[in-house]
């Protein structure tokens, strides 16, 4: 019977189903911590049968990456449909809040670094143009734009890594009423930036 219900595993072995069992699994013990060895016992299968699916470790690190990404823009994309100003900010800024507060694995796998053709083809682009959309209400002209996404970016990927790392946590004010700050700083630099 165990070994019937083992055969039917293997059989419905995709690599979609790999690579999202792989998002689980770096949500529930950490992106850094995804083997292939780890997930083959997710499977209840021996490591060899995933590279029917994978080609080794870091092609699975890189197909989770692509997967988180190719998400979090679908979230983002949805959330920004016909906002502007802040308001586009604070959601696009709220959905990679929630995203990384949810899937904390996945998300540390957008940050993976990708190779050049790899990272054309993903949905990283997407995520660039979003930005570049929402600052275009901002009427940003480069370098000042490419400028304000390098800054949105690191502002809020050093933010939502410090407080899902627990850096906050033993303080106050409550963390949302920083996070609504730091939306609103970033919004009136971005209006109020001094004429070239």
């Amino acid at each position: 019977m165990e070994k019937k219900a083992v055969t039917r595993v293997r059989a419905g072995l995709t690599t979609e189903r790999v690579v999202r069992a792989g998002a689980e699994l770096a949500d529930e013990i950490g992106f850094d911590r995804v083997t292939p060895t780890e997930l083959a016992r997710r499977f209840d299968v021996r490591t060899a049968s995933l590279y029917a699916h994978i080609k080794n470790h870091q092609d699975l690190r890189t197909r989770i990456a692509l997967f988180a990404l190719e998400e979090l823009a679908d979230r983002a994309s949805d959330s920004l449909a016909g906002r502007s100003g802040r308001d586009a900010l604070g959601a696009f800024a709220d959905v990679c809040r929630d995203y990384a507060r949810e899937h904390p694995g996945r998300y540390a796998a957008t940050q993976l670094r990708l190779d050049p053709d790899t990272a054309a083809d993903s949905a990283a682009p997407r995520h660039s143009r979003m930005l570049r959309a929402i600052l275009r209400g901002y009427d940003l002209t480069e370098p000042e734009q490419t400028h304000a996404v390098r800054l949105l970016g690191s502002v809020l990927h050093g933010y939502i890594s410090l407080e899902t790392g627990g850096s906050f946590s033993h303080s106050a004010p409550d963390t949302q009423e920083t996070w609504t700050w730091l939306l609103d700083r970033l919004d009136t630099l971005l209006t109020s930036r001094p004429a070239p």
